[in-house]
């Protein structure tokens, strides 16, 4: 798979992963939280599925 998640946009993703997971053990402590995972993975991998659906990128060609 090709790397379409830029920097700033993996960044964000992995802050949002946090505060999601920081809903399963802090706060109201619901399961939802687990959700969190989706936007780790994401920007771990650097690839985004909904991104590449839609033809998006947010990082800098490859050449």
């Amino acid at each position: 798979m090709n790397k379409n998640v830029g920097t700033a946009d993996r960044i964000i993703r992995v802050i949002a992963g946090v505060v999601l997971l920081a809903l399963v053990f802090v706060g109201p402590q619901t399961p939802w939280g687990w959700i969190g995972i989706v936007p780790i993975a994401t920007a771990l991998m650097g690839t985004c599925p909904a991104y590449s659906l839609f033809g998006i990128r947010t990082c800098k060609k490859q050449a």
